[in-house]
């Protein structure tokens, strides 16, 4: 079910809630946190919307997405409610702020936070620099952003500089699978100390530079990240382990001593990432150590 509630106000759209929920019965008892949203324009909100309903599934909660329209010559709030299978497992308000009440995000996302549940921020694509210093962001327990393939090494380097405890970023849960497989790749008896790692993946891909920086902290060596095919080699002196995407949904795995071996390596859905960052909701000092990484890391063309 989807309500609209154009030029409207607060007080009206948590009456009108109230009463779809009475009226319906369809939304999820039990909630567990509130997921607010924010979005500069209306380009990416079905998409975000989607990504937010299918990661509900897993974690019930009251989904928040706030549109903003800061060039809009009228300041005026539309609203939209949606519940049953319209939001998945919760319920989705939707707020398009326009004009000068684009400036005023927290006070208008206040009433319909939930009570005693933690709150989730999550920015579609680039997210501010600073997360915490947003309004949407001073009042969330999880600042969660992008992915964003626009400049992703200059945009990580200004996350890292305004990074706050409790931030993270799409591009990481992304590369979960990738960081299971290297770990296990070697702890390998054949296999001697890492003394150099190369990264490669297209310049525009966050999650490799992430990758690369998870790699310069955890091994403490120079890691090298270069445009090409999604791959990983680390290096010993006699040896090497690598890692490389031959498709969407298998890479080989290659270890000394012994046959190269295929392995499941799809690419994960945007929902997926933001479920498995909904999991945890205390802060995730390994993203912070990937993050302070990618100043280590050494890129070439």
């Amino acid at each position: 079910m989807i309500v609209d509630l154009p030029d409207t106000t607060t007080k009206n759209v948590i009456q009108r809630l109230y009463e779809v929920r009475e009226a319906g019965g369809a939304v999820t008892l039990g909630r567990v946190l509130t997921l607010v949203v924010g979005i500069g324009d209306d380009a990416d909100a079905e998409r975000s919307i989607e990504a937010a309903n299918e990661a509900s599934r897993e974690h019930p909660c009251r989904i928040i997405v706030v549109v903003h329209h800061a060039g809009s010559e009228r300041t005026v709030l539309d609203a939209q409610i949606r519940v049953g299978a319209d939001a998945g497992a919760s319920e989705v308000v939707v707020l398009r702020l326009h004009g000068a009440l684009s400036s005023h995000s927290d006070s208008v996302v206040t009433p319909f936070l939930l009570p005693d549940t933690p709150i989730v921020t999550w920015w579609p694509g680039n997210g501010p620099d600073v997360p915490r210093e947003d309004p949407l962001g001073r009042i969330a327990l999880r600042r969660i952003t992008g992915p964003s393939t626009a400049a992703p090494r200059e945009l990580l380097q200004r996350r890292w500089k305004g990074y706050s405890s409790g931030d993270t970023d799409l591009a990481w849960p992304a590369i979960t699978p990738w960081r299971a497989l290297l770990a296990t790749a070697v702890e390998h008896p054949e296999f001697s100390p890492i003394d150099r790692a190369e990264v490669t993946g297209p310049a525009a891909d966050p999650s490799a530079d992430l990758l690369a920086g998870w790699l310069a902290t955890a091994l403490d060596v120079p890691v090298t990240r270069r445009d090409g095919a999604e791959g990983v080699a680390l290096h010993a002196a006699d040896a090497t382990v690598s890692l490389l995407r031959v498709s969407e949904t298998v890479a080989v795995l290659s270890r000394p001593g012994e046959r190269d071996s295929r392995v499941a390596l799809a690419h994960r859905h945007e929902w997926d990432c933001l479920a498995e960052e909904l999991r945890r909701l205390d802060p995730d000092e390994i993203y912070e150590d990937a993050l302070a990484g990618t100043a280590r890391v050494t890129y070439e063309s």
